[in-house]
């Protein structure tokens, strides 16, 4: 992905180019197989699919994540690679975290930090998060949305129509047309961290007195439309939680605190 922002009619057919090969290249492979009974390498491009999709970022791999958590919606090689994204998408490096930073920041934006990590701890499909240390000692997670996401979306948004088209043609399990739906509306919410800051402090509030779930608090000063700056909260990945092998026990506690 280029390290530039603004959204433009060229941005978003510069995105169209890049991901047809991927959106062309799946729906292919599913069809030989599920329509003519061609036998592909599925594991193989499997793992080249995720590679691509992690470095486009975007609603494309966010939809890829989505699938594979539905059973049956991908050949299981698939849904096993494309999972990993969830978790282990590769994140930008530090000239796009120098860029973004002093763009909303200001170019000393180092000196508002006691430290900051080179290395990104997360990496999602619409930004990355890096660990830092604000003046006063408080540990921070600081959000950094990805160059050219408003071009991103749209150009995405119109490849996933496409796909969801054909694969409806295969594939009535899904509702299609009620998942782009909602898919468009979060997305284009997801551009706007003020506006997930203000969500955070509303549930923050919502859920002081609620035990065992913690909200993050937004950093007055040090969050933007395109950078959010939260309170560090230590943790583990669900995925991995569950690998762990937790009790029964600790299964229900944690259904129970996702329910509330």
């Amino acid at each position: 992905m280029s390290d530039r922002d603004g959204g433009s009619l060229f941005g978003e057919m510069r995105r169209m180019a890049r991901t047809s090969g991927a959106v062309g290249g799946i729906a292919a492979r599913i069809a030989g197989e599920r329509v003519f009974g061609i036998k592909t390498d599925q594991a193989r491009h499997a793992e080249d699919l995720k590679s691509l999709l992690g470095g486009l970022k975007g609603p494309m791999m966010k939809v890829a994540q989505f699938l594979s958590t539905v059973p049956d919606a991908l050949p299981p090689e698939y849904a096993k690679q494309l999972a990993e994204l969830q978790s282990n998408a590769p994140p930008m490096g530090w000239p796009f975290v120098r860029r973004r930073m002093s763009g909303e920041l200001g170019p000393d934006w180092e000196s508002k930090f006691k430290s900051f990590s080179r290395e990104a701890v997360a990496a999602a499909s619409l930004g990355q998060v890096h660990r830092a240390v604000l003046p006063d000692g408080q540990d921070v997670a600081v959000k950094l949305q990805y160059p050219d996401m408003p071009s991103v979306i749209e150009a995405d948004l119109r490849q996933v129509k496409l796909a969801m088209a054909v694969y409806k043609r295969m594939d009535n399990a899904i509702i299609q047309d009620d998942i782009y739906v909602e898919l468009s509306e979060r997305f284009r919410e997801e551009l706007d961290y003020q506006r997930e800051a203000a969500q955070m402090r509303l549930y923050r509030q919502m859920l002081a007195d609620v035990p065992d779930i913690n909200v993050p608090e937004p950093v007055e000063g040090y969050t933007t439309t395109r950078m959010l700056t939260m309170s560090w909260l230590k943790g583990q990945g669900f995925r991995s939680w569950m690998e762990s092998g937790p009790s029964q026990e600790a299964r229900n506690a944690l259904a129970t605190a996702l329910f509330r």
